[in-house]
C-alpha cells in the first residue's frame, strides 16, 4: 500500500535528485523511496549501536569483577 506525501526540497537536493534519476533513468518517487529505507535502516543500526554502547558500560564493572572473581577461582586450582 502506498501513502501520498507532500514534500518539500531544497533547491541543491532537488536538482541533485533530478540529476541522478535521469542518470539512472529511475522515477523519482523509486529512488527516494530507495533512500528512505536505506537511511531508516541506517538510524535503526546507529540506535542499536547507542543502546549496545550505553548497556556495555553499565555493565563493564560487574563484568571485571567477575573476570577477577574466576581468575582468583583459577588461581586457588592450581596452588
Amino acid at each position: 500500500m502506498s501513502k501520498a506525501l507532500s514534500l518539500k526540497l531544497s533547491e541543491s537536493i532537488f536538482e541533485e535528485v533530478e540529476k541522478i534519476t535521469k542518470e539512472l533513468n529511475k522515477p523519482r518517487n523509486a529512488y527516494i523511496n530507495e533512500a528512505l529505507l536505506f537511511y531508516n535502516r541506517f538510524m535503526k543500526r546507529k540506535r542499536i549501536r547507542e543502546l549496545l554502547k550505553k548497556e556495555s558500560s553499565l555493565i563493564k564493572s560487574d563484568s571485571l569483577m567477575v573476570l577477577s572473581e574466576f581468575e582468583e577461582m583459577e588461581d586457588e586450582i592450581f596452588e
